[in-house]
């Protein structure tokens, strides 16, 4: 009991000092910026367009539907975006993924945020099977197309004294059954940012990176592939957007949503493994998986 005690006092701490010791924020640092979201035809992308268009940033936004992605711009200009322009990309592609940042930078001139958000290939819901074709897939859009879009815009994030917003997964630090090439992915995208980040502080080079790890999120897309199979409650991508955003712009080194499903369960992972393996197998319902 002693000990269960002083776990929950530390969790409350560290709750505390997670939502209220944070920089301060405000709508003028993000003014005038330039920003490119990728994967933002829908879901959690889609709205961090609009997060950035509200605070009057000039906002680029691509994926592979051209129809929504003209939506999602009009959209982006009535909520008081400085600029509002799209490109369609498949970063199952990584020629295209090279070209998109090419075309940003005729676009806007250069580039301050760059958040890296779309998923593909790969991405389902269901037992392992071995197919490697799905794994290349998956490594390529949720992978290599982040590395690609990273190196194509690293000279102009150097000069602007930007930032990198990565949009990770709780799927990426914790074993995630069901989801295997999507986890494999994402754990990944935390290895290559997480020595990206220390060589680029080692190398004095000042260009934060900053990795969302999120949890269930309610996209169409999660919420159709997950469906009724676990038994955790999605959170809202609109609320999530927010915390992204602001993270991303305060140059935060992570940001945890929702905190208390993502952060607080890592926690034990390390103290507790063989609990935190049980915890993890009672949120599947597998038998309406198999």
């Amino acid at each position: 009991m002693g000990l269960l005690r002083i776990l929950g006092a530390l969790l409350v701490g560290l709750g505390a000092w997670y939502f209220y010791s944070q920089d301060t924020f405000s709508e003028d640092m993000v003014r005038g910026k330039r920003v490119l979201v990728t994967g933002s035809s829908t879901g959690i992308g889609e709205q961090i367009a609009y997060d950035f268009a509200r605070m009057g940033a000039h906002v680029v936004v691509t994926a592979r539907r051209e129809e929504r992605l003209r939506e999602v711009v009009q959209k982006c200009l009535d909520l008081g975006a400085s600029s509002a322009q799209y490109v369609v990309a498949d970063m199952s592609n990584l020629t295209s993924a090279q070209e998109l940042v090419e075309e940003t930078k005729t676009l806007l001139g250069g580039l301050d945020h760059l958040v890296l958000n779309h998923v593909g290939g790969a991405v389902s819901f269901g037992p392992f099977k071995g197919d490697m074709k799905a794994m290349m897939n998956s490594l390529t859009v949720n992978f290599l197309s982040y590395i690609e879009l990273t190196i194509s815009a690293l000279e102009m994030l150097q000069e602007s004294h930007g930032t990198i917003i990565v949009i990770s997964s709780v799927a990426g630090r914790m074993p995630s059954p069901f989801s295997v090439w999507y986890s494999a992915s994402k754990f990944a995208l935390e290895g290559f940012y997480s020595s990206l980040r220390t060589e680029l502080r080692l190398r004095k080079v000042d260009l934060p990176i900053t990795v969302a790890v999120l949890g269930y999120i309610d996209t169409d897309s999660a919420v159709q592939i997950v469906g009724d199979r676990i038994t955790m409650m999605a959170s809202p991508k609109d609320e999530c957007a927010r915390a992204i955003v602001k993270g991303g712009v305060l140059r935060h080194r992570e940001v945890f949503y929702p905190y208390w499903s993502t952060k607080i369960p890592l926690l034990f992972r390390d103290w507790v493994p063989e609990y935190f393996d049980h915890m993890i197998g009672r949120s599947y319902m597998v038998d309406k998986i198999l």
